[in-house]
């Protein structure tokens, strides 16, 4: 296993060539010093009677502090820069996953049967009863995870190119947590008519789409329409997987404060993707009092009854243009504030508006919609998306279970039914008599998460119907 060390955004390992005499390595730390470089390891890689290389280590704030530390080395009296590395860029560098034969091909022998002409007649079976291909092909653990790098993390439309290194790492995620083979299709198009029409056209092969950073409203539009056209499960990750671990952290930090779904009420600020998903499976659950602000405030509220019967269309409840109220407005009283839209929209005075033991999801990447140390003394229970501060609300709790249950029961569908089921799933990992106002959701690390999220979406997708085989594990289990 490779040993990548500790995290750091930044952090750079630059090879220097020194004169070799007393005092000139002083120099290089001192320059660190002056620039706020954060020195790290140091390594000679040679000795010579009149010179030196060594391997510097150093963390600096972004690229541009990076840059301006090199200039300044550069410009020490006998020191040369030889070369420099980004430790994150060489992680990346030729790409992070690849294919790999599930049994060596040495021999004729072997190569007649996994090829022509032995393949032939898995081919013609398959021709005969389409439903073979699950049992001899990678279609039942496959998933595509399909882009158009519309909206590639926070960073905004960044196209396909940008966005291939993101499901790289998303394909990553799939195999190490779950087993799941994962491919990245990263489309050359924005149009929603060629995206679905290109990925009904690659869907044979594949198990499962996992759609991902596509903008929106045309993430809606897309998944909505692949979801009606293809027989296998279609689901936009930014959306619901936020939606079902945001569902598991609330289940569970409202039993920290001792209230009930019915009886809070949530405002949720930010309605783009993310944000719709998680006001549908909110109400899903039960919340009664709801509000969702845009950037001009509140623009959904109404009776429970009829957001209920609309959350499937919540596009229809949103008055964009003509809100009812301000963000500030909607705190008053409020008990829940989940935050799904931009860093630094609340001031720490805004807390104080909302109910006592209140809980604050401030869910915006990478800054926050109020700064941790401001809010934290002012919450019952804080959560962000980060993993530097306790209660990390993180996709990668719902997606590779919730596929893999999917998969393991050839599912056509992951519905509204598995996606509560996962996140029950993944709040009750958490035992009672130990949850906490800083422990209120599983770690992705968790060896259980996979396997309980996985049997309980199975479990509701027999239960509801969309099931075409019983389980992975009941059927690969021995006979007799």
């Amino acid at each position: 296993m490779t040993d990548v060390g500790p995290y750091s955004n930044y952090r750079l390992s630059v090879r220097l060539e020194l004169a070799n005499r007393p005092g000139m390595f002083a120099r290089v730390a001192t320059t660190l010093a002056e620039e706020g470089a954060n020195l790290g390891a140091v390594d000679i890689v040679s000795a010579g009677p009149d010179k030196m290389v060594r391997d510097v280590t150093f963390d600096v704030q972004n690229e541009e502090h990076g840059e301006r530390v090199l200039i300044r080395l550069g410009q020490v009296p006998d020191v040369r820069v030889l070369s420099a590395s980004d430790r994150i860029f060489l992680l990346h560098l030729g790409g992070k996953i690849r294919v790999e034969s599930k049994l060596p091909l040495t021999t004729r022998n072997t190569l007649s049967m996994v090829y022509t002409p032995g393949v032939g007649r898995v081919s013609q079976a398959i021709a005969k009863d389409r439903s073979k291909v699950y049992a001899f092909t990678t279609k039942s653990n496959s998933v595509a995870v399909v882009t158009d790098g519309s909206a590639v993390l926070g960073l905004g439309n960044l196209g396909p190119e940008a966005a291939l290194p993101v499901m790289e790492g998303k394909a990553m995620l799939f195999r190490e947590f779950a087993g799941i083979d994962a491919w990245p299709i990263c489309l050359s198009t924005q149009n929603p008519d060629e995206i679905v029409r290109t990925v009904q056209s690659i869907a044979p092969s594949f198990g499962g789409i996992n759609l991902e950073d596509i903008s929106a409203p045309r993430c809606f539009e897309i998944e909505r329409r692949l979801k009606q056209t293809l027989d296998i499960p279609v689901m936009h990750d930014d959306q619901h997987g936020t939606a079902v671990v945001i569902l598991a952290a609330l289940k569970n930090a409202l039993k920290v404060i001792g209230k009930r779904f019915e009886e809070v009420r949530v405002v949720v600020n930010g309605l783009g993707a993310a944000g719709m998903a998680c006001c549908q499976i909110l109400l899903a659950a039960g919340v009664s009092h709801l509000l969702g602000c845009g950037r001009h405030g509140i623009v959904l509220s109404g009776d429970p009854d009829r957001l209920r019967t609309c959350r499937h269309d919540l596009a229809t409840c949103i008055q964009a243009d003509r809100p009812t109220g301000t963000l500030q407005d909607a705190l008053k009283g409020a008990d829940v504030f989940i935050g799904l839209s931009v860093g630094n929209v609340l001031r720490s005075e805004d807390l104080d508006l909302m109910a006592h033991d209140r809980i604050v999801f401030a869910m915006a990447n990478p800054d926050p919609e109020i700064a941790p140390d401001l809010a934290m003394s002012r919450c019952r229970v804080f959560a962000t998306g980060r993993s530097d501060y306790p209660n990390q609300i993180n996709n990668v709790l719902a997606f590779p279970g919730m596929f893999r249950g999917a998969l393991d029961v050839q599912a056509s569908d992951i519905n509204e039914a598995m996606k509560l089921a996962a996140a029950e799933a993944i709040a009750t990992i958490i035992p009672e008599s130990t949850l906490s106002e800083d422990y209120i959701i599983p770690s992705v690390f968790d060896k259980q998460v996979v396997q309980r999220v996985s049997k309980a979406v199975a479990d509701a997708a027999r239960a509801t119907g969309v099931a075409r085989r019983r389980s992975r594990i009941a059927e690969d289990a021995p006979k007799g």
